[in-house]
């Protein structure tokens, strides 16, 4: 693939964290654009070290790139400043949602906007952001502090598109969600992507994740294990068992997952 229909290749990439853990192990991914793409693994997998080496934010936690290469649009952007990269079309939903409390869903909104300076761009994300989640339309002087925790995962990923990204990097978007608003969440991804913009899902939830994704990848250890389909992982019987609660090892979720014992014709 060449830059222009893949808006973000990472290739090789390692990362230390406090110049001595070792997190990433050579991962390489691709996120085709206008495609979901599903990044999955147990908790401490390095699923989230990915998206900061994206996102520019590992030196923020002790992080540092030391070897591999990514590109957006195929611009290398190791160690450009995260507003930068924001500025190239990227923004991040963090893991446990970190809306503005005490300020209103407006205002949180508006803060997601910040840099933009064209009215008529920011209005028209403002606009799209209300027809995406017509409950925070209702409820846009509401003091964020005080909604749902399904409410602020909304105003979480609404505030991230007001920056109107062309990837939109989603982090357990699910997560300590009930079931119904999963599946809200789950269709919110989908309506996202159909509106043109392209997203790479990390997840614990594989059953919603890879329902909707076009490719997926699974890691363990700081590594890519497998790689495909979103629909030909959904039906891999490794995947299944290990990740999907069927099978011998009997978990629901990977957050059950700390460790396994890899069969051998899991592929490395």
């Amino acid at each position: 693939m060449t830059g222009t229909d893949t808006i973000l290749r990472v290739t090789g990439i390692e990362v230390v964290y406090a110049d001595v853990v070792l997190v990433l192990r050579g991962v390489s991914l691709e996120v085709p654009t206008g495609s979901v793409v599903a990044l999955l693994g147990a908790n401490g997998a390095g699923k989230t070290t990915v998206l900061r080496a994206v996102t520019g934010l590992l030196p923020l936690h002790r992080g540092k790139l030391t070897k591999g290469m990514v590109e957006v649009d195929g611009r290398d952007v190791a160690g450009r400043d995260p507003a930068a990269i924001v500025r190239m079309g990227v923004s991040q939903v963090m893991e446990g949602r970190r809306v503005f409390a005490e300020l209103t869903v407006d205002d949180n909104l508006r803060a997601g906007g910040f840099v933009r300076r064209d009215r008529a761009e920011l209005r028209s994300s403002y606009e799209r952001v209300m027809g995406l989640f017509p409950v925070l339309a209702d409820r846009r002087r509401v003091t964020a502090g005080y909604l749902s925790g399904g409410e602020q995962q909304m105003l979480a990923i609404g505030r991230a598109l007001m920056q109107s990204p062309r990837l939109l990097l989603l982090d357990e978007p699910s997560l300590g969600l009930a079931p119904l608003i999963v599946q809200q969440m789950r269709q919110i991804i989908l309506d996202i992507n159909a509106q043109g913009t392209s997203v790479l899902l990390v997840e614990q939830n594989a059953t919603m994740a890879l329902s909707i994704a076009d490719n997926g990848y699974v890691m363990e250890q700081g590594r890519i294990v497998k790689d495909g389909p979103g629909s030909e992982l959904l039906a891999d019987k490794d995947v299944q068992e290990f990740y999907l609660g069927v099978g011998e090892a009997g978990r629901r979720s990977f957050r059950d997952v700390k460790t396994y014992r890899r069969k051998k014709r899991w592929s490395a």
